[in-house]
């Protein structure tokens, strides 16, 4: 049986609490999410130190998803890899680390008619070439059911779990279930207070799939996402601390969909409410925080339920389906 490999958080500065990636200690060492473009070299190069690695080894970067702040500094570490590293990535985030200006599309499909922010696409645009690194094509376009040797008898299956972004995906370390989701475990939200998730059916089927299928022995975390109270759980859970979060992350998404519906069926008026058209929701959950703080997750989540609502699926997946699009 091949000896456990070991699993390294690294925190880089950026914002209030700092973005995190992982190390995966394997004869072909892996570093799962990148940061924004300035992590590779501030946060991760001295943390390998630290622990006697370096970053020149690192021979996979799996990126969880295509946010900013998780495939900003892709193409930086790539770079500091001697361009060695394969890049891994959904095929339906790939677009995300091809070209910038994806993500500010994403905003203007989606949020930004509702923040109403008339330098938001200028704002966004010049995020977008502060913390992504480059653009860069993938080495390797997953969707899911794929396995990844990382040599020494270390493989990592990919499994995808569609929520949070349609190109989530967990990545599993086989044999020890340790398991790597970004940001596709919302429980309350971090700095917000609100999970943000577009498709809310494919966001609560993938949290079914990780607590009744996965079962994670540990759980790592994009960010330290809340409980009810505001307390954080930590980057790195347990199997217990991860059993509490997905069930936490399914009631409160039961709770949103509940209010959002409530406020759909009443029909959608615009107000002066900050949370206008979707004040409704925001009074049921009690919910008062910011609801522009950037990258607003109150109205891409909303915007993700009138969608689903507005457009209902066709016809519910077999079984059988929805076990394969979870791979």
């Amino acid at each position: 049986m091949t000896a456990p490999v070991a699993i390294h958080p690294m925190v880089s500065p950026w914002g209030r609490f700092g973005l995190y990636s992982f190390f995966i200690d394997a004869p072909e060492p892996a570093i799962v999410d990148t940061g924004i473009a300035s992590s590779p070299a501030e946060g991760m190069v001295p943390a390998l130190e630290a622990i006697g690695r370096r970053i020149e080894d690192v021979r996979w970067i799996f990126l969880t998803h295509g946010h900013i702040d998780h495939i900003g500094g892709a193409h930086a570490l790539w770079e500091l890899t001697g361009r060695r590293a394969q890049v891994v990535i959904h095929e339906a985030d790939a677009p995300m680390l091809r070209s910038r200006r994806g993500h500010v599309d994403e905003y203007l499909s989606g949020r930004a008619q509702y923040l109403h922010d008339p330098e938001g696409e200028a704002k966004l645009t010049a995020a977008t070439n502060a913390v992504i690194s480059g653009e860069m094509e993938p080495a390797m376009v997953v969707r899911g059911g794929e396995t990844i040797s990382l040599g020494g008898g270390v493989t990592v299956s990919v499994h995808s779990i569609p929520g949070h972004t349609r190109g989530s995906v967990a990545y599993v370390v086989d044999g020890q279930n340790d398991v790597f989701v970004g940001d596709a475990v919302q429980v309350h939200g971090a700095a917000n207070g609100f999970p943000g998730f577009v498709d809310p059916a494919g966001y609560r089927s993938s949290l079914e799939y990780l607590r009744d299928v996965i079962r994670p022995r540990h759980l790592y975390l994009g960010h330290p996402y809340r409980r009810a109270d505001g307390t954080p759980y930590g980057v790195e859970l347990d199997a217990g601390q991860a059993r509490e979060a997905l069930q936490g992350s399914l009631e409160i998404e039961a709770r949103v969909k509940e209010a959002a519906c409530g406020c759909l069926a009443a029909g959608l008026q615009e107000t002066d409410s900050p949370y206008s058209p979707f004040a409704g929701v925001a009074e049921a959950l009690h919910y008062d925080a910011d609801p522009s703080l950037e990258p607003s997750p109150f109205f891409t989540t909303l915007h993700g339920y009138r969608k689903a609502l507005d457009h209902p699926p066709m016809n519910h997946l077999t079984e059988d389906e929805e076990t394969s699009t979870h791979g």
